[in-house]
């Protein structure tokens, strides 16, 4: 059923004249006739009766009029629904304890009044890609490991946020006295980062990363979250991992650790924001804008980052 037929009877119904409600929808009288037709043709029954001072409903047309009135009533509500700034913004943090749901948290604070539905998928980047391309969420975090130009028609990437990593050790551990280390002086030192999936961006960094300054990371063993990562390093004595400021977002409570910074160069570890540039919706500028303007580009020399960021 064509929903403007639909809307051209209600108008003609209240306004008792084709030409009156023709003007009131901007369409032409022949165009208003031929609507209210073509809708009696599919329907099979007469709706008006035409009189010499306009349009009176028949029986059939008085039946319609409400069933008429809650269709726009419901396709007015579901336009309403998707209308840029009426829903939403839907973003994937990756994980709820991670360092880019703490960005989007920020931006929260900033602007309350931009409802957001923050989902944590836990996916990889191509999952992250794939999901704002089809339109499933809004926007996205990844680490952007191919060039711009290679990116899906319609889809935009920029550098955002570059998390420092922290050296995370136990109070045994031989370097939890030390007020920095240096990536150099890792070298020996066992460094858990147990579950990264293969072909994933952290994957990638960490294999980097231990090429690059002959580090011992082991990624054996399955990934039970940061909690029992972080209590496993509280009570070795040789075993330690590497975690971002603000990742997790909050530290299990009770537990003995030192956070220790990295120099000379830091390793610092790129989160791109992923978006349609078709997308409308207001928040996600002012998301975009958000943290484009907190963004502070590593300085070369005194951090490190893969070839492929």
């Amino acid at each position: 059923m064509d929903v403007e037929a639909v809307r051209t009877f209600v108008a003609v119904a209240d306004q008792g004249q084709i030409q009156i409600a023709a003007q009131e929808l901007g369409v032409s009288q022949q165009a208003a006739s031929k609507r209210i037709a073509a809708l009696e043709r599919q329907l099979g029954v007469r709706l008006f009766t035409r009189t010499p001072r306009g349009a009176r409903l028949t029986l059939d047309g008085r039946a319609f009029l409400p069933h008429a009135r809650t269709v726009l009533k419901a396709v007015d509500k579901a336009a309403a629904s998707v209308r840029p700034g009426r829903r939403p913004l839907r973003v994937d943090v990756m994980g709820t304890r991670v360092s880019v749901a703490g960005l989007v948290q920020d931006f929260h604070r900033e602007r309350p009044e931009i409802p957001l539905d923050v989902v944590a998928t836990k996916s990889d980047g191509r999952a992250v890609l794939a999901a704002v391309r089809e339109g499933g969420v809004d926007a996205g975090f990844w680490a952007q490991r191919m060039p711009a130009d290679r990116l899906p028609p319609g889809v935009r990437s920029t550098r955002v946020y570059d998390e420092p990593m922290l050296l995370v050790t136990g109070a045994a551990h031989p370097l939890a006295g030390a007020e920095q280390v240096t990536p150099a002086e890792l070298a020996g030192h066992r460094i858990l980062m147990p579950g990264l999936a293969e072909g994933s961006e952290w994957a990638a960094y960490y294999a980097e990363l231990a090429r690059e300054f002959r580090l011992d990371i082991d990624t054996s063993g399955p990934s039970f979250g940061a909690d029992y990562l972080l209590q496993t390093v509280s009570g070795s004595a040789t075993a330690a991992t590497f975690m971002g400021p603000r990742t997790p977002l909050a530290y299990p409570a009770g537990l003995d650790l030192r956070t220790i910074p990295v120099h000379s160069p830091t390793p610092v570890y790129p989160h791109s924001l992923l978006w349609r540039d078709d997308n409308p919706h207001p928040g996600l500028t002012a998301l975009r804008d958000h943290l484009v303007r907190a963004y502070a580009a590593p300085r070369p020399g005194e951090h490190w980052t893969p070839d492929w960021s």
